[in-house]
Protein backbone atom coordinates (compact mmCIF):
# COMPACT_ATOMS: atom_id res chain seq x y z
CA UNK A 1 0.00 0.00 0.00
CA UNK A 2 1.17 3.59 -1.19
CA UNK A 3 1.54 5.57 1.76
CA UNK A 4 1.22 3.55 4.64
CA UNK A 5 4.35 3.17 6.78
CA UNK A 6 4.81 1.01 10.04
CA UNK A 7 6.63 2.53 12.70
CA UNK A 8 7.39 0.15 16.71
CA UNK A 9 8.61 3.63 18.27
CA UNK A 10 5.17 4.78 18.26
CA UNK A 11 3.30 1.36 18.60
CA UNK A 12 5.69 0.96 21.85
CA UNK A 13 3.99 4.22 22.84
CA UNK A 14 7.55 6.09 22.78
CA UNK A 15 7.23 8.73 20.86
CA UNK A 16 4.17 9.98 23.12
CA UNK A 17 6.47 9.56 26.22
CA UNK A 18 8.95 12.02 24.66
CA UNK A 19 6.48 14.51 23.64
CA UNK A 20 4.74 14.61 26.87
CA UNK A 21 8.04 14.92 28.54
CA UNK A 22 9.73 17.66 26.29
CA UNK A 23 6.15 19.49 26.83
CA UNK A 24 6.00 19.49 30.08
CA UNK A 25 10.02 20.23 31.28
CA UNK A 26 10.12 22.46 27.73
CA UNK A 27 13.32 20.83 27.10
CA UNK A 28 13.01 19.28 23.08
CA UNK A 29 14.36 15.89 22.46
CA UNK A 30 15.13 16.40 18.88
CA UNK A 31 18.69 17.44 17.52
CA UNK A 32 16.64 20.27 15.75
CA UNK A 33 14.49 21.33 18.40
CA UNK A 34 18.00 21.45 20.66
CA UNK A 35 19.83 23.59 18.08
CA UNK A 36 16.79 25.86 17.27
CA UNK A 37 16.36 26.14 21.57
CA UNK A 38 20.46 26.62 22.21
CA UNK A 39 20.23 29.50 19.06
CA UNK A 40 17.60 31.00 20.45
CA UNK A 41 19.28 31.62 23.90
CA UNK A 42 22.30 33.07 22.21
CA UNK A 43 20.48 35.37 20.45
CA UNK A 44 18.64 36.99 23.41
CA UNK A 45 21.33 36.69 25.37
CA UNK A 46 24.08 39.02 22.82
CA UNK A 47 20.80 41.41 22.47
CA UNK A 48 19.20 41.95 25.20
CA UNK A 49 22.19 43.45 26.45
CA UNK A 50 21.38 46.25 23.95
CA UNK A 51 19.30 49.23 24.07
CA UNK A 52 17.47 50.98 21.75
CA UNK A 53 18.47 54.80 21.68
Amino acid sequence: MRGLSFSWKRAVGISGLKSKIAHKTGVPTTKQGVERKIGNAIIATLFSGKKNE
